[in-house]
Parts: C-alpha cells; structure tokens; sequence
C-alpha cells in the first residue's frame, strides 16, 4: 500500500495512490483511518513529503562498495545523528544551497518510518515496528562540519532533507537498490545489503537508547557514488519499489528572486 499527502487546490490531504489515481482518506495512518467519498487523479495534485516526522535519525558512513568489503568486526558504537524536522521537503521542491558556499553533496537512501513505539526491541523483532518505508536525500554541507567531527551544522539547513514520493508498506528491505541520478546520469546504484550495519541492528541499536515513536524517520546510509553538486542541478533519488524522489539544488538568491 502506498500512503501520499499531497495538496489539491490550498488545502492539504492524505490518500492512498491506486493505479493514476488516489483515494482519500482520514485519520490516523499509524493507528485509525479510513477511506473518504473522494478520488483525485494523480494529475491533479502536488505531492508533498508523504509525511511530517516525529524526529528523524542517520546513520553515517554505511555502506561498502562490495560486500567483499564489509569488516569482518562491526563498529562498537555506529554513527548517528539527529536532522531537524524542519529540514523537510517533498518532490519537486528546491534543494537550497547556504550562502557563502557554491556546492553540497546529495546522499539517496533507503528511509524507515517507525509505526509503533519501540524500546528494547530485538533484532528479530525489528520489522514489527515498522510501518513502511519512503526515499530520503541526505543533503549534506560538509564545509559546515565542525573540525572536531560534529555534523550537526552540516545536515541541518532548510530544505536539506527530501522525503517521498509516497510510503510503501510492502517492501522488502533487504533486497532493493538505493539508486541516483544526477542530471540523468547515474551516480549510485547499491543493493541494501552492502549496508555495514544492517537494518535490525541498526533499530535495535537505537532503541536500546531511545524510544522510537511513531513516525520517526530513520535515514538507513547512502552508498557509494555521492558527489557535490551546484545549481541547476537535477537529482533524482530512487527506489524502484517506492518511486522516483527528484529535485533541483537552487541558490538562495535563485531561490528568493521575483517571479
């Protein structure tokens, strides 16, 4: 099943994608919701992010290049780290480069949305809570990385965390490919299982710290293939399964100017 929010006219719904079409709905994804009277044809609306997180966590540095390349001893504490909720766009919506630097980097991956609350959780028990899983771009600005490894600056502008187009609840995620391209040339193309901390330890970890809520957004890595980027450029994040994520890197001049 894929979930959308989208717009239609100024107001804002939440609907099920069936075919060309979308059928509303009401309520509460995570918990109660039913269908609505209306369709909307997919022409007819603007996607927006499919949905507006609770919180949202990466995890750095996850996936090799083949899995020859895995170590043989994962890392004692992984690297994660906290992107602020304002951060998010949808499809379509500008990517905005800071002032004062010319390039940032795109980073395509695999998101997970947590469906239920989660502490404590098995490795085995993970896939119970979750809810379904969107595509992510990473954007990062890692000319704003603070000299003693601290990211947060870096992952943390306006604009620096696409999420879309929709959410799949039936998906495998082991064995899907994270691709990009940029410009239409393709830059990333991975299976998920090239990822150094798989899924269920990747959760697992987590909530062994924290309590993962419904709608919390878990960025799963991205492989390799990443590069920087300026303005005009078009880059397309996808997952077959899910769909295609796409936006333009702009300017904060480009972005501000009259139109």
């Amino acid at each position: 099943m894929k979930f959308t929010r989208f717009t239609y006219g100024s107001s804002i719904h939440l609907g099920v994608i069936t075919d060309d079409s979308i059928k509303e709905i009401k309520g509460d994804i995570f918990g109660e919701w039913q269908y609505t009277d209306d369709t909307f044809s997919a022409a007819d609306v603007t996607l927006l992010a499919p949905l507006k997180p609770n919180q949202i966590i990466g995890i750095g540095a996850n996936y090799v290049s083949k899995i020859e390349d895995r170590p043989s001893e994962l890392p004692e504490i992984p690297v994660f780290f906290f992107k602020p909720t304002s951060s998010v766009i949808g499809p379509e919506e500008e990517i905005i480069i800071p002032e004062e630097i010319e390039q940032v980097k795109f980073e395509s991956e695999l998101a997970i949305i947590i469906g239920k609350e989660a502490k404590n959780v098995s490795e085995s028990e993970v896939l119970d809570y979750v809810f379904g899983y969107t595509i992510g771009n990473d954007v990062t600005a890692p000319q704003f990385f603070h000299q003693d490894g601290h990211w947060t600056i870096g992952k943390s502008f306006d604009t620096f965390t696409p999420l879309g187009p929709v959410i799949e609840t039936e998906l495998d995620p082991f064995s899907v490919n994270v691709e990009a391209k940029l410009n239409e040339v393709e830059k990333q193309n991975s299976s998920t299982d090239l990822m150094i901390i798989q899924i269920p330890r990747m959760i697992a970890y987590l909530t062994n710290v924290m309590t993962l809520m419904p709608g919390d957004v878990i960025l799963t890595g991205s492989p390799v293939g990443a590069e920087f980027v300026g303005t005009g450029d078009v880059i397309e994040c996808k997952i077959k399964e899910i769909g295609t994520l796409r936006n333009t890197f702009v300017s904060v001049k480009e972005h501000a100017k009259p139109y």
